[in-house]
């Protein structure tokens, strides 16, 4: 039978103070917990954890354990020393001492110095159902992406989502399970904006609370408009003779149509603003934009073929009299 250092498997010093002790054990159940940890040998290191904790934590047994000495270490062959007396007194839980259907999944070395491990149920994973009860653990927060159209994205909407959590199962094992949630988006989301559901996440441990639900927002493509944060962008089709001599245009918008006064003379690029257009926000709403696009018509008869060389004559124009060629 092999010695086992209790200090050494939760990392603490043999001076170290029971509020060190009991920091020390939070920290790696939580590490090797087998309902969450991706750790190899989860279980079996937990199981190690539980047992040196069952004896740091109570200051009797570690006094008793400590009364071994420094000449042991681990891994070395041990047998209990002969005038180690009886420690009986500290295999009671309760009050009720035990029998040996109690024993728990504690090594031989345990049994050796205290005789019995703590009793209860046994968890299928092979230590007493009673080593659950000092641990609780906040469920894992869960990450999800939504996606609403830009409509949504300014008026707000209200959405049923169906999502994948994980939970443990009753045999200690973790599994997938579908759960509907309801969500309301407010008018305003923007894209990649975190929305926090609280205790909508995965479920804790020994009766710890939930965790929490982020959802992502995405927003789906529009065919008539882009987005800059809250600010909504349009391009502006307009005719030639429209940028010359101006024009008034009705023009879409998330809140409905409005009109656009165009000035004379307008040219490619330019951008036109429409003050608290955009999404709705705090403390200022978002613009939206027109950014115009001039489309010249094609000519397809002599007739406009014609009307061209007049423009040309009459209105001559060199947009390339810059170039040093």
């Amino acid at each position: 039978m092999e010695y086992k250092d209790y200090y050494a498997v939760m990392g603490v010093d043999k001076k170290a103070s029971q509020e060190d002790i009991q920091k020390a054990y939070r920290r790696l159940a939580r590490k090797f917990h087998p309902d969450v940890s991706k750790e190899a040998n989860a279980e079996e290191k937990f199981k190690n954890l539980q047992e040196a904790y069952e004896v740091l934590k109570d200051p009797e047994k570690r006094r008793a354990y400590d009364e071994l000495g420094s000449n042991w270490k681990a891994g070395q062959e041990f047998r209990r020393p002969s005038d180690w007396g009886d420690r009986t007194q500290f295999y009671t839980y309760n009050g009720q001492g035990f029998d040996e259907g109690d024993l728990g999944g504690f090594s031989d070395f345990f049994t050796q110095l205290f005789g019995r491990s703590r009793g209860g149920r046994r968890h299928p994973s092979g230590f007493a159902h009673g080593d659950f009860e000092e641990f609780k653990q906040r469920g894992s927060d869960a990450h999800a992406k939504i996606a609403i159209s830009l409509e949504d994205a300014f008026h707000g909407i209200n959405k049923t989502l169906q999502l994948q959590i994980q939970e443990p199962s009753p045999d200690g094992n973790i599994q997938q399970r579908l759960r509907t949630i309801k969500v309301t988006i407010p008018p305003g989301a923007v894209q990649g904006q975190q929305l926090r559901l609280a205790g909508q996440g995965n479920p804790g441990i020994g009766g710890g609370p939930a965790g929490d639900l982020y959802l992502e927002v995405e927003i789906e493509p529009h065919p008539l408009f882009s987005l800059n944060g809250r600010d909504v962008i349009l391009t502006l089709p307009v005719t030639p003779w429209e940028a010359a001599l101006g024009a008034d245009i009705k023009i879409p918008t998330l809140g409905g149509a409005v009109g656009l006064k165009l000035g004379a003379n307008a040219h490619t690029g330019q951008k036109l603003r429409l003050k608290g257009r955009g999404l709705p926000g705090k403390p200022t709403s978002g613009d939206q934009y027109a950014i115009v696009q001039i489309q010249t018509p094609s000519a397809h008869t002599d007739e406009q073929r014609q009307l061209y060389e007049r423009m040309a004559q009459v209105l001559p124009f060199n947009p390339r009299k810059d170039w040093l060629i």
